[in-house]
């Protein structure tokens, strides 16, 4: 476990560029050091390096804004009442094909090894159409219920719904653009997946009542009956706004008005851009006034990319990484916040003075284009995107001392001389979940027309590392 080479070659190199900036040999060292690295892209990260620095935990601190209780109560009240996630599922209308149905171009993203328990491909009107995103999966406890969100890119959309539209037909454009909305799968029968679109709302003052969370989605994790997303907003202020929404799985809001666009009140009704149903959200939490993200600095507050539940530590957590660009120098940040877990609160970050939550553990990774990030008994799952496009990603298992990822044959000429590759997970991955029940870890692929949905058994990673 002990590969720590690769580790201190970057931080030596990040130590020289910054002692010589700003002159012709700090130029030169640093484009040495960037292709040394894209060079040798079968090297471990090594080991976790812990952040223990007053300003470098301050960076990651959140801040707490929660929903008026009374107004969204009175909001769900004249929309009908809350509605449930059984009556969501029970209404789903969209058909995930199994593996055996999916198009060649989707099972390619598959991993070489450990190979998928089981894999899914979402409905062909899903798969192809390009302004809708993937960006990240989570599940119920007990494996029951997938949940997945997307992001709208832009342009047109194809109805969710299509109930006065019909089923197929392109509304919108620019109404659309930024808008996130989840997937919620009824997967009680392998052999059967469900789904329901359902939009994500914010509550607004005011008759209008709500408008659309427009914000790229990162990673999300379910805890209780809180869903937890990573949503990153438009630019201010030179950097972007980065925040965390929480929305109450126990509070679906029930639409009355399914052909129109509007967002909220429409007319004597309730309207939710086609969807049938809304997901209002009950707390968000962003970063002090003022200080955006900004993806080149080291040490301020982090751009964030995926988000996962840690059931196993105590009290349950939410880990959380940054986005990185892949075969770079700049190492990932991967930190916790704890979960709430009293009776009011629970699902919420645990937070103390001025509403602040504060990480209770945070590392840097040396694993560059982190995409997904899990927590589980102590040890930390990192999904690094390859260099190259079209390449398989690899899944490093990392503590504080080394790193270890499955090993595979990368193609037909390796397997012959015998070279393995640690290049063995799926392609153009995004987020990473765990279900303990079923022991299966989640993840999907976000490009057209390559998007597939897989589990992999966590026993067969943990059984297959190097």
């Amino acid at each position: 476990m002990k590969h720590r080479g690769r580790h201190r070659r970057r931080r030596r190199g990040r130590a020289l560029r910054a002692s010589l900036a700003g002159t012709a040999l700090a130029l030169t060292a640093a484009a040495t050091l960037i292709s040394t690295s894209q060079a040798a892209g079968g090297e471990t990260p090594g080991a976790l390096s812990s952040i223990t620095s007053a300003g470098g935990l301050r960076a990651l601190q959140l801040r707490e804004t929660s929903t008026d209780g009374a107004e969204l109560r009175t909001l769900t009240a004249e929309m009908g009442g809350g509605v449930g996630l059984d009556q969501v599922l029970g209404s789903a209308n969209h058909v995930m094909r199994g593996e055996a149905d999916c198009f060649s171009t989707e099972k390619d993203n598959l991993p070489v090894e450990p190979v998928a328990a089981r894999a899914y491909c979402w409905e062909p009107g899903d798969a192809v159409d390009d302004r809708w995103v993937p960006r990240s999966v989570t599940t119920s406890r007990d494996n029951q219920v997938i949940a997945s969100g997307w992001t709208h890119s832009g342009a047109e959309r194809v109805t969710p719904d299509g109930a006065a539209s019909g089923a197929g037909a392109r509304t919108g454009g620019a109404e659309d653009e930024g808008l996130a909305r989840v997937a919620f799968v009824d997967a009680s029968d392998p052999s059967n997946l469900r789904y329901r679109w359902v939009l994500l709302v914010v509550p607004t003052s005011g008759e209008r009542g709500f408008e659309g969370l427009r914000a790229r989605l990162g990673g999300m994790a379910w805890y209780q009956d809180k869903l937890i997303v990573t949503a990153r907003g438009p630019r201010s202020q030179g950097g972007e706004d980065d925040s965390l929404y929480v929305f109450d799985l126990a509070r679906f809001l029930r639409t009355d008005v399914t052909d129109s666009e509007t967002i909220g009140r429409s007319g004597d009704g309730w309207s939710a851009h086609h969807y049938r149903y809304a997901l209002p959200a009950v707390a968000s939490y962003s970063p002090p006034r003022g200080r955006g993200c900004d993806a080149r600095d080291d040490d301020g507050v982090p751009c964030l990319g995926s988000l996962s539940l840690d059931r196993t530590s105590t009290p349950p957590a939410v880990v959380a990484s940054e986005r990185t660009a892949p075969g770079g120098e700049r190492p990932a940040r991967v930190w916790r916040y704890a979960l709430d877990v009293t009776a009011d609160r629970t699902g919420l970050l645990t937070t103390g003075r001025a509403s602040r939550a504060v990480p209770t553990e945070a590392y840097e990774t040396e694993a560059s284009g982190v995409r997904g990030v899990l927590a589980h008994q102590g040890h930390w799952y990192v999904d690094q995107a390859a260099e190259e496009r079209e390449g398989h990603g690899t899944l490093w298992r990392q503590d504080d001392e080394g790193a270890a990822a499955p090993r595979c044959a990368a193609d037909e000429a390796d397997e012959k001389s015998g070279i393995r590759s640690y290049a063995c997970w799926g392609r153009h991955t995004a987020s990473l979940a765990y279900s303990p029940e079923s022991d299966e870890l989640w993840t999907l692929t976000d490009p057209i027309p390559e998007r597939v949905l897989y589990a992999v058994r966590l026993s067969d990673v943990t059984g297959a590392l190097d």
